[in-house]
């Protein structure tokens, strides 16, 4: 199959998947966002969290994810917040290109994740992500707001939310500022577990 570029990501019943301050993740609104995600084996495992964890669809899901994608794409945020957070084996095992407007040599982890820094835009970073993908996919990570010029700019192919029972009344939305006359979706699948329901939607030009 053709390599494809999505986006996979948790959101909110009314919209958000991120709080606005980067102070407030890990806070107690995301945990409830990610709960889904946590106890999960392959999470643990990819962390080196420990041993057991549950084993199911939602686990499926995650390993399922980790496994297409040959290399991601992340804005400047989403990298300044997982650098403080994400331990010295960051949980990516790819190359990574984030898009930035600072100039970084790369940045090489334990366990075969290479941070590399974009100075030219998202296409750039895009055509750096499938070279080094190969024949795998290419994950658009985030944040939202990269995240949302890759769809407006009509660049990502497939995307799966999996929507929490949890209510954010504010953050980052997903989808404020789309581009509505240019996207169009057509649903793949939906699969619902006692914890999450997983909603896979296909892009395509309005």
């Amino acid at each position: 199959m053709a390599q494809k570029v999505f986006f996979s990501v948790s959101m909110s019943l009314d919209g958000f998947i991120a709080p606005e301050s980067l102070g407030d993740l890990m806070g107690q609104q995301w945990r409830e966002l990610q709960q889904w995600v946590f106890p999960q084996r392959f999470f643990r495992e990819n962390l080196k969290l420990g041993e057991g964890g549950e084993e199911g669809r939602d686990n499926d899901i995650l390993r399922e994810t980790f496994e297409r994608t040959g290399a991601s794409v992340m804005g400047k945020r989403m990298f300044d917040a997982g650098e403080r957070m994400w331990p010295e084996e960051a949980p990516f095992h790819t190359p990574v290109f984030v898009v930035t407007h600072t100039r970084r040599d790369p940045w090489a982890r334990p366990g075969g994740t290479t941070f590399h820094f974009v100075n030219d835009g998202i296409e750039s970073a895009l055509d750096q992500a499938r070279e080094a993908a190969g024949d795998r996919d290419v994950r658009i990570a985030g944040g939202g707001a990269t995240i949302l010029e890759y769809l407006n700019a009509g660049l990502v192919d497939e995307f799966s939310i999996a929507l929490s029972p949890v209510l954010f009344g504010s953050g980052i939305r997903l989808f404020e500022g789309v581009d509505a006359s240019r996207v169009a979706l057509e649903p793949v699948r939906s699969e619902s577990s006692p914890r999450v329901t997983h909603l896979t939607y296909a892009v395509q030009p309005r």
